[in-house]
């Protein structure tokens, strides 16, 4: 198998020194070719993995944050070629719905396996996203975070929280399964997979295999209630808060008062006022575990966090690639 490993160098917070040695060893048994090549800028990981298709690659693996795994994926959706994660971010959306570990050594394990799955992705005024696409609150902190000199979970909280303090809900008309209404919503968020990243649950029943989106509306509520809306989604137990509407669809308009911001799977944007949003089945070959324990809240986010801290330990004191 013909293989292009594409590392962004400077992604998350970790040193990648020695990364491509340690993927060209595990892959060296199985007879794999491997040719490394890095990023430099926005847009490098979609270049670099349709020149991967074109080269006749079989596989492309993307190591990096949510950002190069998101640009690789959506140059190979539809072509056949089968993505490989190596989560080096500090959210990690897709791969921590998909099972896959965010300890690199972990994840390259995964990829050994040679267990590919295809699985849905979705577009947005036809730009691809494959966790999460929203508006209001959340495409708020998004921005927010974006502004930020540094990375990582706590960073997100900061953003949140400053966020907040100032935020008004809007208006959104919502057209989906044959209905349509109107809502002064705190946000809305269009699911393809069952979280933003950094565990934090917005989707927690969300199925990336099953042809459909689960739609998220929070309503507006007071400042106690919407605050414990963020709790739930940390414990997973989102889908039991009174302030929540869920739903499930294959394709949704939403549309507001004006052009604003959204954004897609964490990267902010400016997009119009009318929004189509469709989910495409199995559009996407991902190398996945073989098996992965089913969701549980509060147990399955509370095991998450513990393994992020043991990560984090272990990193201080391992360098990348030994």
């Amino acid at each position: 198998m013909k293989v292009r490993l594409i590392i962004n160098p400077i992604s998350g917070t970790r040193n990648k020194a020695g990364l491509d040695r340690m993927v060209a060893d595990a892959l060296s048994p199985m007879g794999w070719e491997l040719e490394v090549v890095y990023t430099k800028g926005h847009g490098d990981a979609t270049r670099l993995a349709l020149s991967a298709v074109e080269k006749g690659c079989d596989v492309v693996i993307a190591a990096g944050g949510d950002g190069t795994i998101n640009e690789t994926a959506a140059a190979l959706c539809g072509t056949g070629v089968i993505l490989g994660i190596l989560p080096c971010g500090s959210g990690n959306g897709l791969a921590r719905h998909l099972g896959i570990p965010v300890d690199i050594r972990e994840g390259l394990k995964v990829i050994l396996e040679n267990h590919p799955e295809d699985i849905d992705y979705a577009t947005a005024n036809d730009r691809k996203f494959f966790c999460t696409f929203g508006v209001g609150f959340d495409a708020a902190v998004s921005a927010a975070f974006a502004r930020k000199k540094t990375r990582g979970k706590f960073t997100y909280l900061q953003s949140t929280f400053e966020t907040y303090a100032n935020y008004e809900p809007e208006y959104y008309t919502i057209s989906a399964n044959g209905k349509k209404l109107t809502e002064r919503a705190f946000l809305v968020a269009v699911c393809n997979a069952s979280q933003y990243g950094n565990n934090a649950y917005i989707a927690p029943s969300a199925s990336i295999t099953d042809g459909l989106l689960d739609v998220t509306i929070i309503h507006a509520g007071n400042t106690l209630s919407t605050a414990l809306v963020g709790v739930d989604m940390m414990t997973g137990m989102i889908e039991h808060n009174m302030l929540i509407n869920t739903f499930r669809t294959d394709n949704i308009v939403i549309e507001r008062e004006q052009r604003g911001p959204s954004h897609i799977d964490g990267e902010p944007l400016e997009m119009p006022d009318r929004l189509a949003i469709c989910c495409h089945h199995n559009g996407l070959r991902v190398f996945t575990p073989q098996s992965v324990a089913p969701f549980k809240p509060i147990l399955t986010p509370v095991a998450a966090m513990f393994t992020d801290f043991r990560i984090a330990v272990s990193n201080l004191f391992q360098p990348s690639g030994k």
